[in-house]
């Protein structure tokens, strides 16, 4: 742990820590505001590609669904990506104890192996081609289920880092 909490407090230190802190209450409460829609926003539209993946509205085809949700889903993740080092950056070494940052980043950790994944099924790369059928349709929904259950701790944690 003091390896972390010396990485968490020069990074609290950091230009970035001081930026947002010196915003004040309001700049911080902005930020906050713009995180919670970038994970609203990546938190559905994988929701939906999620449960389409697991067999959900199977007569909407699969590359109409990834039309749609893969650039909301990296839209959202890059917000909240970007606005979530903004936020820690504010009081970093508050968490160094917190077990729900390290939860969250080990869901984060699984939630993008696990997309990195399934990108490179042959099922996922063919989609535009033909819907995902046999063993392809079963990994592709197993990559659906890991990625429901590794947004959903990262998403639980991160709201509970707040209360430890």
């Amino acid at each position: 742990m003091p390896v972390l909490l010396e990485l968490l407090t020069e990074f609290q230190a950091s230009a970035l820590g001081v930026v947002v802190r010196s915003s004040g209450g309001w700049g911080y409460a902005v930020i906050n505001l713009f995180h919670l829609i970038g994970v609203a926003i990546l938190a559905g539209s994988v929701l939906l590609l999620d449960l389409r993946l697991l067999g959900w509205r199977r007569h909407i085809p699969l590359d109409n669904v990834t039309t749609l949700t893969l650039p909301l889903a990296v839209f959202g993740f890059l917000l909240a990506l970007i606005t979530g080092i903004c936020l820690l950056s504010a009081n970093a070494s508050d968490y160094a104890n917190n077990p729900f940052l390290a939860i969250k980043f080990l869901g984060l950790l699984l939630a993008l192996a696990n997309a990195w994944w399934a990108s490179h099924l042959s099922a996922w790369k063919n989609r535009k081609l033909s819907e995902p059928v046999g063993h392809g349709k079963i990994a592709l929904a197993l990559a659906g289920f890991i990625s429901l259950i590794s947004w959903g701790v990262v998403v639980t944690a991160g709201r509970l880092i707040g209360y430890w």
